[in-house]
């Protein structure tokens, strides 16, 4: 076999080669974990509605809504909402919401009753600093601290004492906890109806894509 002269042009063909090969790989590994990432993310969530709502036995998944809004000129997900019912009784509501905490977006699960007190919450994701700002993922549940279970945005905006208000913040971290509130806050806005209101966004409720409850 004659052996491939040293040019740019073998190099090319060779770099080209790899390239397709690789992107090929990566479209074929992509395929195969799309569905089990997509199980995952569904049985994480249905876990999280569980942890954040009264006891219910709809699918909250299958009956959510989405709040969208038009940013530079792109269709944005504000807010989820999703319904919980005990048979044809309506017993709460869980709405995922975010906003800028000091790494990054932070995104919380807040759960409200039928009478708009909070349940519970579930901190989805952070850019937080490790050990400091991640512990808004139980800071602010029953028993500890700056619990905000049983509380109503609605009577009066979450704040941190900081600011006036009757939350304590994480120690250090006062600016991921006013992230945490204004993020639960937007929440019962949206939960209440007024997602405009309280994000300035243009609300837009549309039926989500259902996922079956794992």
């Amino acid at each position: 076999m004659k052996k491939l002269e040293s040019s740019l042009k073998n190099m090319l063909l060779v770099l080209t080669g790899v390239t397709v090969i690789s992107v090929a790989l990566l479209a074929y590994v992509n395929e195969l974990t799309k569905g089990p990432i997509a199980e995952a993310n569904a049985k994480t969530l249905n876990e999280a509605l569980k942890e954040v709502l009264p006891a219910f036995d709809n699918n909250p998944v299958a009956e959510c809504d989405t709040i969208f809004s038009e940013k530079d000129g792109k269709k944005v997900a504000d807010f989820i909402i999703y319904p919980a019912k005990e048979g044809d009784k309506w017993v709460g509501t869980a709405v995922e919401a975010k906003s800028m905490g000091f790494g990054g977006e932070l995104k919380v699960l807040v759960g409200f009753d039928a009478e708009g007190k909070i349940y519970n919450y579930s901190l989805l994701s952070h850019a937080e600093t490790p050990g400091l700002g991640s512990k808004a993922a139980d800071w602010f549940k029953e028993g500890n601290k700056g619990s905000i279970k049983g509380l109503n945005p609605g009577e009066q905006p979450l704040t941190v004492s900081k600011d006036g208000g009757k939350v304590d913040a994480i120690t250090a971290s006062t600016i991921t906890s006013r992230a945490f509130l204004n993020a639960v806050n937007a929440a019962y806005g949206a939960y209440k109806g007024n997602a405009d209101a309280t994000s300035g966004a243009t609300q837009k409720v549309e039926p989500t894509d259902s996922i079956s409850a794992k």
